[in-house]
């Protein structure tokens, strides 16, 4: 493994860098480690901040320069995140579009859906949403029931989804369906657009601990959808979904430590502004003990993130890394908000818009949501279980 960055590496590191040196919005520098995307307001606001990244280039970079990227890989991608992080800037928006559903496109969607989609989804015209986890099909993904019928040119949809991040403020969605219930559990499941503006659609949000609605409940009721609508072949959905986990997992590995990085420098920071006992935070001994152990588990969810994109870049397919690195971030994740509730005390169950929350209330945010750290992208149990059946060996449950 080669820690060193290439030549034309460092080069695009120092152009981004200097570029959003220059260009990140002062309303919107410093929010971003705890930021809500439940406000229509605040996505909006967003959505105009990936318009400007998208005309500077720095949207979708790592797509195929035919589909409106610039056809670098994904090491590119990953050092763009790593300088948004560094300047305080909130990554794109759209990232369900940019980072699961246009590759998907890509891979087996159709010239017209190519055309339609792809554009919109770097611009941020058409923001995203994922309708694939159910009540009774969340980790369980292939026992999905949401029924979709064939009635001349279109697809009828009724069911159910839940926890679908943005459903609120999202213009179109990707859906798996099943479309043949006779068929086995991993066939007769399908992958197709949904416009939710159609009717037949009812959005319920699901409010959160930390008082925001980003997730939400989709209702769908003789919701029809165009044929033309399906990604792929009928009742081969699987297939397109295992695509758009693939690069899901391949993006989220590096972003969630980077999000995390944010958080610590946030916390670092912090620590040398609050006062204890008459002195600053960063002096308490134990406290910065604590803030060490961050820094190395930090340390080693990056350089873990940077094997599975070595084993990536050389043609190889992602190991374990995907899932011990998501299994440990989300203990390192619910520590950092630990130590942050510690050094606030009573502060850090302050929210905005008070003048006295830290940060502008990120903290009491960042909190409350740390609590769900264990939960949301693979359950910390599930994720034991796979490491344990996969990788250990061990028997099933």
């Amino acid at each position: 493994m080669d820690f060193d960055f290439t030549p034309e590496q460092q080069r695009f590191r120092a152009e981004a860098r200097a570029w959003l040196a220059e260009n990140v919005p002062a309303d919107l520098k410093g929010r971003a480690f705890a930021a809500s995307r439940a406000d229509r307001g605040e996505v909006d606001r967003l959505r105009e901040w990936q318009r400007v990244l998208h005309k500077a280039g720095y949207v979708g970079i790592d797509w195929p320069a035919e589909y409106g990227g610039r056809g670098t890989s994904i090491m590119e991608q990953i050092i763009l995140y790593e300088e948004m992080s560094r300047a305080e800037a909130p990554q794109p928006v759209n990232r369900g579009g940019i980072s699961m559903l246009g590759p998907t496109l890509m891979s087996h969607g159709t010239p017209a859906q190519q055309a339609r989609h792809l554009g919109k989804i770097l611009n941020a015209d058409e923001l995203w949403c994922q309708g694939f986890s159910e009540p009774n099909a969340g980790s369980d993904l292939a026992n999905l029931q949401t029924r979709a019928a064939l009635d001349g040119d279109a697809y009828v949809l009724n069911g159910q989804k839940v926890w679908t991040s943005m459903a609120h403020v999202a213009d179109w969605g990707f859906f798996l369906v099943r479309t043949d219930p006779n068929a086995a559990k991993h066939k007769g499941i399908t992958f197709i657009l949904v416009d939710m503006k159609t009717p037949g659609i009812t959005i319920r949000p699901l409010r959160q601990i930390t008082g925001e609605a980003e997730f939400n409940e989709v209702f769908l009721e003789n919701v029809r959808v165009p044929a033309a609508n399906v990604v792929g072949k009928v009742n081969e959905g699987w297939g397109v979904a295992i695509t758009t986990l693939a690069h899901e997992r391949d993006v989220l590995t590096m972003i969630r430590h980077i999000s995390l990085r944010t958080a610590l420098e946030r916390l670092v920071a912090l620590s040398k502004r609050t006062m204890k006992q008459g002195r600053p935070a960063s002096k308490d001994p134990v406290l910065r003990q604590k803030i060490a152990g961050l820094q190395v588990a930090e340390r080693c969810l990056q350089l873990n993130g940077y094997r599975s994109l070595t084993r990536i870049l050389q043609g190889g397919h992602p190991g374990p890394e995907g899932s011990t690195s998501k299994l440990f971030w989300s203990q390192v994740d619910q520590e950092l908000a630990d130590v942050a509730s510690e050094m606030l005390g009573p502060y850090s169950q302050i929210a905005e818009p008070s003048p006295l929350a830290p940060d502008h209330g990120q903290w009491e945010f960042y909190t409350l949501l740390a609590r769900g750290s264990g939960i949301r992208a693979g359950t910390s149990e599930i994720l034991r279980n796979i490491l344990g059946e996969r990788v250990l060996g061990l028997p099933k449950d």
